[in-house]
């Protein structure tokens, strides 16, 4: 009847919190089973977006330094030098005292960033990525055909670990015009990622993208 879900849902915090068995691992299912339907099929998508925000702070870092890079942050978060402010649910300083900070994207953090409650922890400000619009599943369609070609691996290629169009066509050897086009295409066949960044766009390849350039080959992890 209706009533059973309502019941054991209600008596689920009790019997974790007293430690037994049996729901817990009803819990452990439930959560796998919500991985599984709503994460798992979009994983692609969220480490493609977590990996182009690194290429886009990464080329911050190599052009400006920290500076530069606090200052490419999303625009909730503000470098004010020395201070770098953020908008946060609650009125809240967070004392470095010579400690570092690491800048951790996250593709579910939306709205605000978020840092640890406990100030004697080291300090981590997890911040929302640039969201592209909804994921490109790579399946089977009008783009394939316009994949395939010599030009068009050699851009996918030259991309590598992220590059600005401008980069792309002196390294793919095609004109501007030309690169961006090929980037357009590879977008929409779920292959790059392209963020702005400042008055250019950043290229990436997506795990997707990746895995073709190496043959199917899953990526190697260190």
């Amino acid at each position: 009847c209706d009533a059973g879900p309502a019941r054991i849902t209600a008596a689920l915090p009790a019997a974790l919190s007293e430690g037994r068995a049996e729901p817990l691992a009803r819990l452990i299912g439930a959560l796998r089973g919500y991985h599984d339907a709503a994460v798992e099929p979009y994983w692609p998508h969220i480490r493609a977006s977590i990996e182009a925000d690194r290429a886009v702070r990464g080329r911050a870092l190599l052009d400006g330094g920290a500076e530069e890079l606090l200052a490419t942050l999303p625009p909730m978060i503000r470098w004010r030098a020395p201070v770098l402010e953020a908008d946060y649910p609650v009125d809240r300083d967070l004392y470095l005292d010579g400690r570092g900070l690491l800048l951790q994207p996250s593709f579910f953090c939306r709205g605000t960033p978020v840092v640890y409650r406990d100030p004697a922890l080291p300090p981590v400000l997890v911040y929302p990525v640039t969201h592209t619009g909804a994921p490109a599943f790579a399946e089977p369609g009008p783009w394939l055909g316009r994949l395939v070609g010599h030009t068009r691996s050699a851009v996918l290629q030259a991309i590598g670990t992220g590059c600005t169009t401008s980069e792309l066509a002196r390294r793919a050897g095609v004109s501007l015009a030309s690169a961006s086009q090929h980037a357009s295409v590879l977008r929409e066949a779920g292959l790059v990622l392209t963020l702005r960044h400042g008055s250019s766009v950043l290229h990436t390849l997506t795990p997707l993208g990746g895995s073709l350039l190496r043959g199917g080959a899953p990526m190697a992890l260190s």
